[in-house]
């Protein structure tokens, strides 16, 4: 079985608990995941959510590196929309430099929130100035290369350059500190334009199938990617896994999903009817389109969801499945990531 396991999460505050709780349980679900031999162990971004803990995915992953010692830890992802790709730069070089090959920065176009914090988070943007995405993620690619040979021009601790660009002046940027390597870039996604992007830059495309899921699309995507690039994309699904298959049905069952677009906006995921319509006030009303999809979520006993991502690996040739976990309750998030890594090493023996 040719295929490894990673894990993503969201920090979700269970019933009755404060985000210090929530956060606590991310860094023992971490711990959990190095000892059961996952890969990475990526965090995500998310913005004015009562039942989401973490909005500073940098933050958390330095944390989570200094309580593991060798699984990879990352983003999944940053929302580059809101930043300077110059300043994600220097955060991700710094956690590398403390971290040395430890470190992954998975990138999302997605705002990570509703409209009043995407606001809040541009509101010193100069609309007119802001560039594409595509453009956004050229300029991080730049921040992130190999240094040039010479680091010690106009550098006053001699460090290190990833993106050297001389001004009329003489001057150099430099995206400082310069790890040992650079942390590892990867393109989230669930469209061929992002399959596009990704092979463009060279990046490992992630399909997001826990937001996407339809079957003829994540066939679509995953294909044009390996015509592109020769290799296959990384595939992020959700998974629920319990002792009691009927049980793993019904916590399955509890999860939704709903596509909300205002005017000829962005199209944006969220997770309740509840969440569409306050997206939908706060884009400030108009014309608008709210579509339900269906919450693709593989559940049952860890043999059960094993043959269905040896399913995926057979069809798209996956070599490394993200595991989205989409429960809240402590006990049950951390019991699924166990009893899923079982299943999947016994597999494999």
């Amino acid at each position: 079985m040719g295929y490894t396991l990673s894990l993503l999460d969201k920090s979700p505050l269970g019933s009755g608990e404060t985000a210090t709780q929530a956060l606590a349980r991310s860094v023992e679900l971490a711990r959990l995941a190095e000892q059961s031999g996952y890969h990475r162990y990526w965090v995500a971004e998310h913005h004015n959510s009562a039942h989401l803990a973490c909005p500073s995915p940098e933050i958390l992953i330095a944390h989570i590196l200094a309580h593991t010692t060798r699984i990879r830890v990352g983003s999944g992802g940053v929302m580059l929309q809101h930043y300077s790709p110059y300043k994600v730069a220097e955060n991700f070089n710094l956690l590398a430099a403390l971290a040395p090959g430890r470190v992954d920065l998975g990138v999302g176009k997605a705002p990570g929130g509703l409209p009043l914090s995407t606001r809040a988070l541009q509101a010193w943007q100069d609309p007119a100035r802001k560039p594409p995405f595509d453009e956004q993620l050229a300029e991080l690619a730049r921040h992130l290369a190999a240094p040039a040979a010479d680091d010690s021009r106009d550098s006053p601790e001699g460090g290190g350059a990833s993106d050297e660009s001389e001004n009329a002046f003489g001057a150099v940027l430099r995206t400082t500190p310069q790890p040992p390597a650079p942390a590892q870039p990867f393109l989230l996604g669930a469209s061929i334009a992002s399959a596009e992007l990704a092979a463009r830059l060279g990046w490992p495309l992630v399909y997001a199938a826990h937001i996407n899921g339809a079957a003829a699309e994540v066939a679509r995507v995953l294909d044009h990617y390996r015509q592109l690039t020769g290799r296959p994309a990384l595939l992020a699904v959700s998974a629920i896994v319990s002792e009691d298959a009927a049980d793993a049905a019904q916590l399955a069952a509890r999860q939704q999903r709903f596509r909300v677009r205002v005017g000829d906006g962005q199209p944006v995921n969220v997770g309740s009817i509840e969440q569409a319509e306050a997206y939908v006030r706060q884009a400030g009303g108009g014309e608008y389109q709210i579509e339900q999809r269906e919450a693709h979520v593989l559940h049952g006993r860890g043999a059960d969801v094993v043959k269905a991502l040896d399913a995926l690996h057979q069809r798209h040739g996956i070599e490394e499945f993200v595991i989205d976990q989409p429960l809240a309750e402590g006990a049950a998030r951390l019991a699924s990531v166990r009893l899923l890594a079982q299943a999947h090493r016994a597999a494999v023996v």
